[in-house]
């Protein structure tokens, strides 16, 4: 590989204004403009486990909610990922992580496989997480997941503190993603015996 895997992407609708610059072949460097810091925490530990590097700047109507915002940095991120990759050539295209954080355990598996699919097995309580509603998590795995077009198994082992519940499933994500996106010498086209992904 010879260039770095970068994509860049705006999405503004009356809700959001968000833009993110990706680069795969990154080093886990992460910035973020929007203002809600848990799941900015998410996010930068998602960059820093992946090796990406993720910029992220705009705004949403966090005065109604986080809901908005979180989905659609969701829906732009895993349409960068997908754009970045190109015809996926040399990829390793699965990718499989468990994390423990504590009492938590939590799995990951994923397949850039172009048929997007997300299976969610986590029980995170209806609360908050600084201000941060816990259960948009779900929201921005799914918007991530279908954008990206991947099949995505993410599920919770274990695990009773929601902090950690959530630390510990974006950690997954973002080692499960480092291992799919590396290029192997060795994969003639792409990994499939159909000849496309």
């Amino acid at each position: 590989m010879n260039s770095p895997r970068l994509a860049s992407h705006s999405r503004k609708t009356a809700e959001t204004d968000i833009h993110i610059k990706l680069n795969i072949d990154g080093s886990g460097k992460f910035s973020s403009t929007i203002d809600i810091p848990f799941f900015n925490h998410m996010l930068n530990l998602l960059t820093r486990h992946a090796l990406f590097d993720i910029e992220i700047s705009g705004k949403g109507d966090l005065d109604v909610d986080a809901h908005h915002t979180v989905e659609d940095c969701g829906i732009v991120l895993g349409m960068l990922v997908r754009e970045a990759l190109g015809t996926k050539e040399g990829i390793a295209r699965y990718g499989f992580a468990m994390v423990p954080m504590e009492e938590c355990l939590s799995r990951c598996v994923l397949d850039l496989c172009d048929r997007p699919y997300l299976v969610f097995d986590a029980t995170v309580q209806k609360t908050k997480v600084g201000t941060f509603d816990a259960e948009l998590a779900e929201e921005f795995f799914r918007a991530f997941a279908f954008n990206c077009r991947m099949t995505m198994h993410l599920e919770l082992l274990r695990g009773s503190n929601v902090h950690h519940i959530l630390e510990s499933l974006f950690k997954a994500l973002g080692l499960a993603l480092r291992q799919a996106v590396t290029v192997d010498q060795r994969i003639s086209g792409v990994l499939s015996t159909k000849e496309t992904i």
